[in-house]
């Protein structure tokens, strides 16, 4: 089952920004950051449905407003396409250290546009998929803004109608719109581009889909979506099949890429350091043991979101694992028919005088109960044996001795 956490982060202009993070069951094959669509939300129908389609599908997803828009703070009239390229580079950025991306970049209308300018300037992108994106900024100014100032040639500010909304904007917003240079921004991509655009979208024609196609370089991908509307809103299917073609392509760049590059795609760090990342807000962690992703988090009855298991879950986990392991080495040294092994255990605090094994006679302590199921044609010899064997391995040892924990503080 997904969940989903809400976060926050800092945009281009200072502002808040408020964001939805789709989290997979299981352990995630990559992470994506979704742009929606010009003066649109991260909580439009066809932005949810797909980056849910894709977190059941094993990713983790970013969608977020930019600034002035939906849920996050600042005024819309002091955006522009740039800054809303600086919202997705912040956006980027707050992924990468909080989920290791990201490695899949999705936008849609305008929102496609920033993700093809944006993605050169983020190295953990591995690719780039658009929905119904413009080849050109001027095509927003002159369709969605056209007129916006014919009433007052001189104003510096105009109210316009968008989708049934009024929103204020500035002669710079036009501006700063024809300022950019798209095409060249698509040559010079270096990822792989999916580009998913309707026939008979009539908000941005086809045809701009084939410009983008042409500006772009190989691998480059086209799929058609027959029958949709611009905003995926008339058949919420055709968001599904979306999601469906994006986890399929996205999925080969990156696994591919990961397979190819081993660890040389990986921060560089001791091999058997682990790195864990906690957010500005709540109690979720990600966790980073090489090309692996974990998530801990705290239950929802003590302010935590439930994303994963708790620290002290985690300490069992690792110890259960442990013992699991060591009896799996130990048996086929031996040449032993262990079939499988099952370690229970449960941790909790008890007072110092119940225990009759402990040397501290006061305060509460801490205390692991395990029990181990050992399953195959063994003798009782041999499963005595193992059920030795298992108070052996190396994490129990270490968590039975004496540990030394070092501080310091890292510097990147």
């Amino acid at each position: 089952m997904i969940t989903t956490e809400r976060v926050e982060f800092e945009g281009a202009l200072g502002d808040r920004l408020a964001a939805r993070v789709e989290h997979p069951a299981g352990p995630p094959r990559g992470c994506a950051l979704f742009a929606h669509c010009f003066t649109c939300s991260k909580d439009l129908k066809a932005v949810v449905r797909i980056s849910r389609a894709l977190a059941e599908r094993g990713f983790v997803v970013l969608r977020f407003d930019f600034t002035g828009l939906g849920e996050s703070e600042g005024d819309f009239a002091d955006t522009n396409f740039s800054s809303n390229l600086e919202d997705l580079l912040a956006a980027a950025e707050f992924a990468r250290r909080r989920y290791g991306g990201p490695e899949l970049l999705v936008g849609h209308s305008l929102g496609g546009a920033a993700v093809l300018a944006a993605a050169p300037r983020i190295d953990a992108v591995r690719a780039v998929a658009t929905l119904g994106a413009p080849s050109d900024t001027e095509h927003v100014r002159d369709t969605l803004l056209a007129g916006a100032f014919d009433a007052d040639p001189e104003a510096d500010e105009a109210e316009v109608v968008l989708a049934g909304r009024s929103f204020t904007v500035r002669r710079q917003l036009l501006d700063d719109l024809g300022e950019h240079r798209l095409t060249e921004a698509i040559g010079r991509l270096g990822r792989p581009l999916l580009i998913l655009h309707s026939p008979i979208d009539e908000t941005v024609d086809i045809d701009h889909a084939r410009r983008i196609y042409k500006a772009a370089r190989h691998p480059k991908s086209f799929v058609s979506l027959d029958g949709a509307d611009h905003l995926l809103l008339r058949d919420e299917r055709d968001s599904i099949f979306v999601a469906e073609v994006l986890a399929a392509w996205a999925g080969r760049y990156i696994e591919a890429r990961r397979e190819a590059a081993g660890e040389a795609d990986e921060p560089a760090r001791p091999a058997a350091q682990v790195v864990v990342r906690g957010g500005p807000t709540g109690y979720t962690n990600q966790i980073e043991l090489g090309r692996h992703r974990l998530v801990a988090d705290e239950p929802k009855s003590v302010g935590g979101a439930d994303l994963g298991p708790n620290p002290y879950d985690l300490l069992l986990a690792a110890l259960g694992a442990c013992k699991s392991m060591t009896l799996r080495m130990y048996a086929d040294r031996k040449g032993w028919p262990l079939d499988g092994v099952e370690v229970r255990l449960d941790h909790s605090k008890i007072h110092a005088k119940d225990c009759e094994q402990c040397e501290s006679e006061t305060g509460r302590i801490d205390q692991v109960r395990t029990a181990i199921r050992i399953d195959g044609p063994l003798d009782e010899s041999q499963r005595a044996r193992l059920k030795e064997i298992s108070e052996r391995c190396p994490v129990h040892r270490t968590l039975g001795s004496e540990v030394e924990i070092l501080s310091s503080e890292a510097v990147d």
